[in-house]
């Protein structure tokens, strides 16, 4: 009995990091996206002469940081 129970809680533990690594992978993809977003806006911005080379260049730099952490799948879909 003790056999089954251990490998019943190391089952549940596995689905339970399972579960916590999809929630980060989703995480990480909406801040990307977020990121994506932000960096549009900026490059608007600064073409309609309402926002700053400065302030596309760090929606760029915040970008490629988290393209490096995180790699790029949130911008396949």
């Amino acid at each position: 009995m003790a056999g089954f129970l251990d490998r019943a809680k190391e089952q549940a533990q596995q689905a339970l990091q399972q579960g916590k690594e999809k929630v980060e992978e989703v995480q990480a993809q909406r801040a990307g996206s977020d990121l994506l977003r932000k960096l549009g806006a900026a490059y608007y911005a600064e073409k309609r002469g309402s926002g700053t080379e400065q302030a596309t260049q760090e929606a760029l730099t915040a970008l490629e940081a988290h393209i490096s952490a995180h790699g790029d799948g949130f911008l396949r879909g």
